[in-house]
């Protein structure tokens, strides 16, 4: 049901460029004003998260790289890691047949992440019988964060690779050349409260994407760096905050994007998400 409704979505309506671009870019409307006294990042509502109080936050990514960028927000103990039992190759085979751009692939797979893993809580809430204890009574809301990164290379989506063979393709391919990185950021919402039990909804969910501009590479640059084992478990082949971060050139955009996690953006979205009502 839901690839059906995955499909509908599929052949957006044409825009501008421009307007695409800032749509992407500026998924949320911010009050930006000096005197807004509500506070427009995390930073200023962070008491309001705690794994053990009444509003939590659940990644669902076994992503280092996505632990390490939250903790930077402040969030380090305040958040739980869940991984999302949806079966991801599958679905990036489905959504491969589908028309759309590398920019709503990404946020798909960041939505159904996301959706899958509050289903799977909603699900099992719903299975505890009534009056006996649920270990989600001291939550009354539960976010669930999940993203996906893609690297794109002149329209192909470049995920992670799948032998050595094709590591060493990828790099040869972005060797000397700009690319983008686009990173999908899914937030939904579980409503625990009487009246509103297992109630799932998406708060916001958008793509961000940085530009990155590679040094020209030799094979023997590319062998060595394939051989540290670095590049199999990251897409396109190569991650910015590690050892491969010594190709990058330049870059235009937020560089925790290219990490994983838009920390700007997500910040911002996290802290809305936390200010409405149900």
């Amino acid at each position: 049901q839901r690839l059906g409704l995955l499909a509908a979505r599929s052949q957006p309506k044409p825009q501008p460029q421009k307007q695409q671009q800032q749509e992407q870019q500026r998924p949320l409307t911010m009050t930006s004003q000096t005197e807004n006294n509500t506070g427009n990042f995390l930073l200023s509502n962070l008491d309001q998260l705690s794994t053990a109080g009444p509003k939590r936050l659940i990644l669902a990514s076994q992503s280092p790289r996505r632990r390490e960028i939250l903790d930077m927000m402040g969030l380090k103990e305040r958040y739980t890691v869940n991984p999302s039992p949806l079966d991801e190759e599958k679905l990036q085979i489905e959504l491969s047949k589908m028309e759309m751009s590398p920019q709503e692939y990404t946020k798909t797979l960041a939505e159904e992440k996301a959706n899958a893993l509050a289903e799977e809580i909603v699900s099992n809430e719903n299975n505890v019988d009534k009056g006996k204890d649920d270990d989600d009574e001291e939550h009354e809301v539960t976010f669930i964060l999940g993203s996906d990164t893609i690297v794109d290379f002149r329209g192909r989506i470049l995920e992670k690779p799948k032998s050595h063979e094709n590591a060493v393709e990828m790099l040869k391919n972005l060797s000397g050349e700009w690319h983008e990185v686009h990173t999908g950021v899914a937030l939904y919402r579980i409503d625990h409260k009487l009246g509103s039990r297992g109630k799932v909804q998406l708060a916001t969910s958008y793509t961000e994407t940085s530009r990155v501009k590679f040094s020209v590479l030799s094979m023997k640059d590319i062998e060595a760096y394939v051989g540290t084992g670095e590049p199999m478990d990251k897409a396109g082949s190569y991650g910015i905050q590690g050892i491969g971060g010594q190709f990058v050139e330049k870059m235009e955009g937020d560089f925790f994007t290219v990490m994983g996690l838009p920390m700007n953006s997500l910040s911002r979205a996290i802290s809305e998400a936390l200010s409405l009502n149900p």
